[in-house]
């Protein structure tokens, strides 16, 4: 059976094997960004691990929340469609034209992606 270390034990072993860990105090919100959305962490418990150079950061609990990034709606009404694409879109699926540029504006014109999203 094991035996439980306190955590003085822990530190002692954790700086013998060349590793570190501290907390980060009054942490209220940790975000991550992604091409398609943007996740929000409210008030988690953040510490850092060092180990051999590298730091490793945990987040631990809080309210999550995912949205899509403003900068992400921006991109795609930036994004010009030609008449050409939408109809060979809709050519190659059997769709209507609006059907094809919908999918040509969520695909951010790749036609390869829309005729794919189409035609599952």
């Amino acid at each position: 059976m094991h035996r439980r270390m306190n955590p003085r034990e822990q530190r002692r072993m954790m700086q013998r094997m060349g590793m570190n860990m501290d907390s980060v105090p009054d942490v209220k919100q940790v975000i991550i960004r992604t091409n398609s959305k943007d996740i929000t962490i409210e008030e988690p418990e953040v510490a850092i691990l060092e180990m051999q150079g590298q730091k490793i950061f945990q987040v631990v609990g809080g309210k999550v929340t995912e949205k899509a990034p403003e900068h992400y709606a921006a991109r795609a009404s930036e994004i010009s469609i030609s008449d050409a694409d939408v109809q060979l879109v809709a050519d190659q699926t059997g769709k209507s034209v609006d059907e094809a540029r919908k999918a040509l504006e969520e695909c951010e014109g790749d036609l390869a992606k829309a005729i794919l999203l189409l035609q599952s």
